[in-house]
């Protein structure tokens, strides 16, 4: 439960600290693939690239959310904002912004880790996955 609370302190702080403006440059793309599986807490787990500067830097990821039910598959595909060295990359990413549902499985979410480091994700998800307070993504270059 405390480590709960601490994602939703630290997601209030990065909303009311600013994201990648609109007309801003991104610095880089990323595409995930993720699998879930929950109830009550959930847990997921998935691999991705990151394009950055003409290289492509795998990663994995793991992630954790607050009250979920089912189980689901996530394919994600963003920008990059604020990256200066692909080592910034890695780290603990907290849901900057809500996440919303748009039609036919889409979701639309932003991130931002502690080195500044923010990722606008859409996503489509398969499957059942109700969520009821924020997740969190650790982020791990291979």
């Amino acid at each position: 439960m405390r480590r709960a609370w601490i994602w939703v302190v630290v997601a209030a702080f990065v909303c009311v600290s600013g994201l990648a403006a609109a007309d801003e440059k991104p610095s880089g793309t990323v595409s995930m693939e993720s699998k879930s599986v929950a109830l009550g807490v959930g847990v997921s787990w998935g691999d991705g690239k990151l394009h950055y500067k003409g290289k492509t830097y795998t990663f994995s990821i793991k992630g954790l959310s607050v009250i979920d039910l089912g189980v689901s598959k996530v394919s994600a595909r963003g920008k990059v904002y604020h990256l200066n060295r692909a080592e910034d990359f890695a780290g603990n990413y907290a849901a900057a912004e809500a996440g919303a549902a748009v039609g036919g499985g889409m979701g639309v979410v932003t991130l931002k880790n502690q080195n500044g480091v923010v990722m606008e994700l859409s996503s489509t998800q398969t499957g059942v996955k109700l969520t009821a307070a924020g997740e969190g993504l650790d982020v791990k270059l291979k």
